[in-house]
């Protein structure tokens, strides 16, 4: 598989640089076969992601390497499909707290203890919160928010979410997962769009 860095999603992507969110878009050049195809995309998916942790690591002059050793076991990968609806679901938010905290209707995962994250979580609630949004120039949001989910699901999905298959995965197979699993959480997200003929990949692990 390859990756589509030259489609418009990249470009909107780079206007949310405190996400800890890992998006993949790729294309196969072979036909789609269900759940290996999905299992395939998560596989490149991942490969891409050393590729780039590599790469960053060798071009940083002057400051000491701390290569990860990377670890990965597809055989130990699994997944079961979800709806779609159900992934891009988003909680509504009741308040905002004096501290700026959002509450959310239905609860969130404080206590998930390394577990799995729903996606909007892994979106707005990451361990050091988010940067501001900012339009010409000028903050028009302290945070990220509702509408910025919408915004980068639009441009990974232009066609709309009524032709996806999504699956969700788990996340033992790699050590890229062990820093969400001390406490924040941990996701892996594979959706073929229909329509474009295209996978993405979306996943998340952090800790403090």
């Amino acid at each position: 598989m390859h990756e589509l860095m030259d489609d418009p999603f990249y470009e909107i992507l780079k206007e949310y640089d405190d996400l800890v969110v890992e998006y993949f878009l790729l294309s196969n050049e072979q036909h789609y076969a269900g759940y290996m195809s999905h299992k395939f995309a998560v596989l490149s998916a991942m490969l891409k992601l050393i590729e780039r942790d590599i790469d960053c690591e060798l071009r940083c002059d002057g400051y000491p390497l701390n290569m990860v050793a990377w670890s990965l076991d597809m055989g130990k990968a699994k997944a079961q499909p979800i709806d779609a609806a159900s992934l891009f679901h988003m909680p509504e938010i009741k308040r905002v707290d004096h501290s700026d905290k959002k509450c959310y209707d239905g609860g969130w995962p404080t206590d998930n203890d390394g577990g799995q994250i729903p996606y909007w979580y892994a979106f707005l609630e990451p361990p050091h919160g988010t940067g501001p949004v900012k339009e010409n120039g000028k903050t028009i949001r302290k945070a990220y928010g509702q509408e910025d989910f919408k915004i980068v699901n639009r441009a990974l999905f232009p066609q709309g979410t009524d032709e996806l298959e999504a699956y969700e995965w788990t996340t033992d197979w790699s050590n890229y997962f062990d820093d969400g699993h001390e406490w924040w959480g941990a996701a892996c997200w594979s959706v073929y769009d229909k329509k474009m003929d295209r996978y993405a990949v979306i996943m998340a692990s952090a800790t403090d």
